[in-house]
C-alpha cells in the first residue's frame, strides 16, 4: 500500500520534477537550446559509460549485447513514430537520411518535387544538386496555405518539409500535408529533427514516406547517431547510395560475395555501426516512451508560451505568431538595438543557455525545465 501511495504523490507532481534526477545539467545551467545539441540525460550516459567500460575490459566479447541493442533502437524508434522495426534504419545523421532519399530514388529528367524556402541546409542541398539531373523544384513558403500546398503537389513525385522550422520553430501542419500527398501520390519526407521527441509524430496517421531525425536534439541522445524511417513499400524504389558489406542479406557470411540486399531498411546501413551511439540514443528514446510524448508535447509547449508571453512584456518582438496549432518548442525573439550574439553572451555569463541564429535570439526549452528557470530567463534579458 506503501508504494501505491508514492506512485500516486509523484505522478501528481510536475514533469520537470518527476524527472529531474534524470537531469544533471540542471544543478549547473538554465538549458534552452535543445535546438542545437541537448545534454544527456542519466539513462543515456549510464549507457554510454557501459558500453564504454565493457570494451575497456573485454573488447567485443560481448558482441551479442550489441546486436540486441542494434536491435533494440530500431524497435524503440518504430515505437516512437508507429513503423516496424524493419522500416527503420540507423544512419550517422539526418543529412545522411535526407541524402540516402534524394540520391536512391530513381528520379528521371522532367520530375519535379515541392521544397521549401525556410528550410535548413541539410533539407535543401540534396534536393538542388538534384537540378543538375534536371530535376525540377518549385519552392514554396512554409507559411503558404494548404491550398497553394496542394496545387504544387498535383504532378510532383516527392515533397519534402521540417516537421518544426528550426529558427522560427513553426510546427508544420504535417498531418494534412500528408493528406495532399496521399491524394496527389507524392512522396512524402520529413525532416523530423526539431520536433521528434517533443511532440507525438505517427508516420502511419501522417502518410509519411520516409523520414530521419538525428538523436541529440529533442530525442535527448548523443551526436553522430540517427535514424532513418522509410515505409517498407518504397524501400525497393529507393536503392542504397553507399554501399558496403552490410547493405546485403548474408553480410554475416565474411565468405559469401552474393550482393542480394537486405529486405528491410538495414539495407541503407553501410558497414559498422556507431556502436556507443546506439547504446545511447536506445536508452534516450526507451526512456521518453515511458515519460510519454502526449505527456511533453504539453509541458514544451506551456514552456514556449511562458517564453513568448515574457519576452514580449520585456519588448522584444517574436519571429513567428504562436498558437496551439504552430507552436513547438522553439521561441525566437529580438529587440531592436539590442545585439542578438550579445544578449546569448550575457545569458551564458548568468548561466542561462541559448542560441545566436541570423540575428535572433532562439530558445528551445525540453520537459524537464521548471517555469521558474524560464522566468529566470526573463528577468536576465536586457
Amino acid at each position: 500500500m506503501g508504494s501505491e501511495i508514492v506512485k500516486s504523490l509523484v505522478a501528481e507532481l510536475p514533469l520537470w520534477q518527476r524527472y529531474a534526477g534524470q537531469f544533471p545539467v540542471r544543478d549547473n545551467l538554465v538549458y534552452l537550446n535543445h535546438a542545437a545539441v541537448a545534454p544527456l540525460p542519466r539513462c543515456c550516459a549510464d549507457a554510454l559509460k557501459h558500453l564504454a567500460d565493457d570494451s575497456l575490459h573485454y573488447g567485443s566479447l560481448h558482441y551479442d549485447e550489441w546486436l540486441a541493442v542494434y536491435h533494440g533502437l530500431r524497435v524503440a524508434a518504430a515505437r516512437l513514430v508507429n513503423a516496424e522495426p524493419g522500416e527503420i534504419a540507423l544512419v550517422k545523421n539526418t543529412s545522411e537520411g535526407i541524402a540516402t532519399l534524394a540520391l536512391g530514388l530513381d528520379w528521371q529528367p522532367g520530375d519535379r518535387m515541392v521544397g521549401f524556402l525556410e528550410e535548413f541546409p541539410a533539407n535543401q542541398y540534396p534536393w538542388k544538386r538534384l537540378e543538375a539531373k534536371g530535376i525540377e523544384i518549385t519552392w514554396l513558403s512554409i507559411y503558404d496555405s494548404l491550398e497553394k500546398i496542394e496545387l504544387a503537389c498535383r504532378g510532383a513525385r516527392l515533397l519534402a518539409i521540417s516537421f518544426v522550422q528550426f529558427l522560427s520553430g513553426y510546427r508544420a501542419p504535417i498531418q494534412e500535408i500528408g493528406e495532399i500527398c496521399r491524394r496527389n501520390h507524392c512522396i512524402y519526407f520529413v525532416d523530423a529533427i526539431q520536433g521528434l521527441g517533443a511532440f507525438p509524430l505517427d508516420v502511419r496517421a501522417c502518410h509519411i514516406d520516409a523520414l530521419a531525425a538525428d538523436g541529440h536534439k529533442w530525442l535527448l541522445g548523443p551526436e553522430g547517431c540517427a535514424i532513418l524511417y522509410i515505409n517498407q513499400a518504397l524501400q525497393d524504389r529507393v536503392e542504397p547510395v553507399e554501399f558496403g558489406w552490410t547493405n546485403v542479406a548474408g553480410y554475416n557470411d565474411y565468405g559469401s560475395r552474393d550482393m542480394t540486399l537486405r529486405p528491410d531498411a538495414g539495407r541503407y546501413e553501410c558497414g559498422t555501426l556507431n556502436t556507443i551511439g546506439c547504446f545511447g540514443l536506445k536508452a534516450s528514446i526507451e526512456f521518453l516512451l515511458k515519460v510519454g510524448q502526449g505527456e511533453i508535447a504539453p509541458v514544451v509547449q506551456n514552456l514556449g508560451d511562458r517564453i513568448a508571453a515574457g519576452v514580449q512584456a520585456k519588448g522584444y518582438e517574436l519571429f513567428l505568431h504562436r498558437t496551439p496549432q504552430n507552436a513547438a518548442g522553439i521561441v525566437t525573439f529580438r529587440k531592436p538595438g539590442v545585439e542578438a550574439a550579445e544578449t546569448v553572451r550575457l545569458l551564458r555569463r548568468q548561466k542561462i543557455i541559448a542560441a545566436a541564429r541570423a540575428g535572433w535570439v532562439r530558445t528551445s526549452p525540453h520537459f524537464y525545465i521548471s517555469p521558474e528557470e524560464i522566468d529566470r530567463l526573463i528577468e536576465t534579458l536586457p
